[in-house]
């Protein structure tokens, strides 16, 4: 899948121009958070998914018990003001929480500032609580968003700064997923059906939103370089079933039926509410096994994953045409092809304990992706990380973070960009699309660095100034290294 987007001029000078307001409110946030008083932060509403299959057996329930998982309890900013202590009692659960992110451009080709953020609304129902139903649980998020990443300013259409943009409809009040769960034999099987986003299960974990870059959060990128493979917040028709064997090993799979134009805002996609069969154009299938472990006299968690997925909806060839010739070329439609394959690898070890809790410590990540070179865009992504948390005693839930990603574009897209500058065509490749000036150019590699530091100010309350780095900006050599400086932040209110 190529992604392509664009936006007038006159368009893109007042959002350049909106930068100055939007550092003015930056500031007057910023000096808000800093002015409340400091206490214990909680996770960000909606990695629930990611965060149970991050859960061992034995953790998430007592062995020989059939119950429904302990719903999520963040650490909120009212927490049981309006009542919900009392329906979490009774098993229902309702998480409302806003995330923003602010990014500006300080050194590169071009000078701007963005902003981008999310509400959120969960609610997770214990059906074995409220109503005798043993095992089964249901769960749901609408979402509202809005803003765009300051990275496309200088011409960046693969690694966004900012993660939580897009996708949203453009609307108040958009579906992310809607889906009831079974757990039995204490945990050891577990059963989803509904409206479910594929990456809310598949190379998941609720470690990678501690970033802001969207090559790391809230999946490696390159997994959702495949419209088959759908992301947050847009959901499909799905069925996912998780095995553990032993306590610390899972293996799970599932159908995902793939939906023609899942990610636009027509055909009733705009909210996420389009229930109808009528796009379903394929199905996706994944499977991935993992290995949690506990090390040590600290039990210090890993998480060891292995996934592969295969899809029959049909692909887009990145270089051949309808008739076996180069497109680049030819300027004739590219070829179709059925189905296509994407594998991946990811750990997470903690090396050293802080604190008690399952994050707090120093942590290791590091992860690979792969996709078919002749169906996609990211072909191949490389990412490590280090986050460590409680390493101030002083403020325990404080988090210091590092990440670096590096990720090849497909060679088939590289070969026809590189067929078009030989011939004297326009390149109509990835080449920074989203502002109709910038230069398009022949893409091969990117990198791009990212640092953050998490202040928990308050209950519910944090706040993460972050620095980026681009390197190879959209994986072109004919665009200059870019440096962003912004912040993340995260109010969990109930």
């Amino acid at each position: 899948m190529i992604e392509t987007s664009t936006m007038p001029a006159c368009r893109r000078d007042a959002a350049v121009r909106s930068g100055s307001r939007a550092i003015e409110a930056a500031a007057s946030g910023l000096a808000l958070l800093i002015a409340l008083a400091a206490a214990p932060a909680g996770a960000q509403t909606s990695l629930n998914p990611s965060a149970r299959v991050s859960t061992p057996l034995g953790v998430a329930l007592p062995a020989s018990v059939t119950a429904v998982p302990p719903l999520p309890a963040p650490e909120a900013l009212f927490g049981d003001m309006f009542g919900t202590g009392e329906l979490r009692k009774a098993g229902i659960d309702l998480l409302l929480d806003d995330t923003n992110e602010f990014s500006g451009i300080v050194s590169g080709p071009r000078k701007g500032s963005t902003n981008a953020g999310q509400y959120a609304f969960e609610t997770d129902i214990d059906w074995q609580r409220l109503a005798g139903l043993s095992g089964f649980s249901t769960h749901s998020v609408v979402v509202g968003r809005y803003g765009i990443p300051a990275s496309r300013i200088f011409g960046d259409n693969l690694n966004p700064s900012q993660e939580i943009y897009g996708a949203g409809g453009n609307v108040a009040v958009h579906l992310v997923y809607a889906y009831g769960e079974e757990t039995l034999a204490g945990g050891r099987f577990d059963i989803t059906a509904g409206r479910i986003p594929f990456l809310n299960d598949f190379s998941a974990s609720p470690l990678y939103c501690n970033f802001m870059n969207n090559s790391f959060c809230g999946n490696p990128k390159a997994s959702s370089d495949n419209t088959a493979h759908s992301s947050y917040p847009d959901g499909g028709w799905a069925t996912r079933v998780r095995v553990r064997p032993t306590k610390s090993t899972y293996i799970q799979t599932g159908i995902f039926f793939t939906e023609a134009n899942i990610y636009s805002a027509t055909n009733g996609f705009r909210s996420g509410f389009r229930f109808s069969s009528a796009q379903i154009n394929g199905e996706a299938f994944p499977v991935e096994v993992g290995y949690e472990p506990m090390f040590g006299p600290d039990k210090l968690p890993g998480h060891y994953k292995l996934g592969f997925a295969y899809d029959n909806q049909n692909h887009k060839d990145g270089f051949f045409d309808v008739n076996g010739s180069a497109l680049g070329q030819t300027g004739l439609p590219p070829r179709q092809r059925k189905g296509t394959t994407a594998a991946w690898v990811l750990v997470d070890q903690m090396l050293l304990r802080n604190g008690p809790g399952n994050t707090n410590g120093l942590i290791v990540l590091g992860g690979f992706y792969h996709n078919d070179p002749s169906t996609s865009t990211r072909n191949d992504q490389y990412e490590v990380a280090l986050l460590d948390q409680g390493f101030w005693k002083a403020r325990p839930k404080d988090l210091v973070g590092v990440a670096f990603n590096y990720l090849q574009v497909s060679n088939a897209l590289t070969r026809t960009e590189e067929l078009q500058q030989e011939l004297g065509l326009p390149i109509t490749g990835n080449g920074g699309q989203f502002y109709n000036d910038s230069t398009p150019g022949i893409q091969s590699h990117t990198m791009d660095i990212e640092a953050t530091y998490q202040i928990h100010v308050m209950r519910g309350v944090t706040f993460a100034p972050d620095f980026q780095y681009f390197i190879r900006p959209n994986a072109q050599t004919n665009l200059h290294d870019a440096a962003l400086l912004g912040f993340k932040t995260h109010i969990e209110l109930f």
